[in-house]
């Protein structure tokens, strides 16, 4: 049997929307419209962008260029981890060499 969508009501900037979610999930999905209602707030509260569509625009574009940001740094950390786990295991491979040739 396979599981309902059921709508959730949440709030962004006054308006109230139906969004269909995986049972379950309604707490992230409710979390995630506190976060996007807050961040909207913040860029209408800056007066510098007018009109809901084009704060959910200039909210949109800050988050992606956040994410985007993140990845980089992520991608970054992992080469650098990933350069480093070479390192030690040549390293290692050096001294278990050197260890069999004293055996002989």
């Amino acid at each position: 049997m396979s599981k309902v969508n059921e709508p959730v009501a949440v709030s962004i900037l006054g308006k109230e929307y139906r969004i269909a979610c995986e049972p379950g999930t309604e707490n992230e999905l409710i979390s995630a419209a506190r976060f996007l209602d807050t961040r909207m707030r913040e860029v209408r509260g800056s007066g510098k962008v007018i009109g809901t569509d084009r704060i959910a625009v200039m909210v949109a574009l800050n988050l992606a260029h956040e994410l985007l940001t993140e990845k980089s740094a992520q991608d970054s950390a992992a080469s650098s981890a990933n350069k480093r786990i070479r390192s030690l295991r040549e390293r290692i491979e050096i001294a278990l060499n050197d260890s069999t040739q004293l055996e002989l």
